[in-house]
């Protein structure tokens, strides 16, 4: 059985797929998974999104993390899981929430006050994301949020580029999302080797420290 939370940790980059052009975007996630990036939510907002959805679980199997992002009503949600989103991603906490918990599919949860985190946490929502985490004061809102919620883990989310990627993962976030600033133009058409190496660049930033192997005692 797939692990979110733990792949959440282990991958630590969530791709966010937003785009014009469905077969663009299907590309864009199938480029995405075989650059290294095998956390990604297509968005409902883009264009058949579902069709996209449906085409990358064919093409990438069962064993595969795929989301569904902007999701808000309970409907949203079981269309969503009908195409084969196994992770459901809101902007917020709503319908859309309790229906993903009802179907048994861990949440990515949009949130952005303290309030929202203690409903989110009584919600049993699997991850937080902080949206829109810039506007809020970018590293600093979430070293602020970690104060009262140290062990909660937080996705921020909106605005991040490789510096507050690495910025947002050394104060002690779980993961990031990013959209734009990794997409580009891709999910509408545009280079797809430009993707690649914008990727390589996410995956390098975002890959985890590993602790040097401890010292052999003589």
């Amino acid at each position: 059985m797939l692990d979110f939370p733990a792949a959440l940790r282990a991958r630590r980059l969530v791709a966010i797929v937003r785009g014009t052009d469905p077969d663009a975007s299907f590309r864009t996630v199938m480029t995405l998974v075989e650059s290294g990036v095998p956390l990604v939510e297509v968005s409902l907002s883009g264009a058949d999104a579902l069709g996209v959805l449906r085409r990358a679980r064919a093409e990438l199997g069962t064993d595969a993390w795929l989301g569904a992002g902007t999701v808000l009503t309970a409907d949203d949600a079981r269309r969503a899981a009908d195409a084969g989103a196994n992770l459901i991603v809101t902007p917020g906490l709503g319908a859309g929430v309790e229906e993903a918990g009802r179907l048994g599919l861990p949440v990515l949860g949009g949130v952005l006050t303290p309030t929202d985190v203690i409903a989110a946490r009584a919600a049993g929502v699997t991850a937080l994301k902080i949206f829109p985490a810039s506007a809020m004061g970018g590293p600093g809102y979430l070293k602020a949020l970690r104060a009262p919620f140290p062990d909660t883990p937080f996705v921020p989310v909106g605005g991040v580029d490789a510096a507050a990627a690495e910025a947002y993962l050394a104060l002690g976030a779980v993961a990031v999302g990013v959209g734009s600033p990794l997409i580009g133009d891709a999910a509408d058409g545009g280079d797809l080797g430009a993707l690649r190496a914008r990727a390589a660049e996410f995956v390098k930033v975002t890959e985890p420290v590993k602790a040097p192997a401890e010292a052999v005692r003589r």
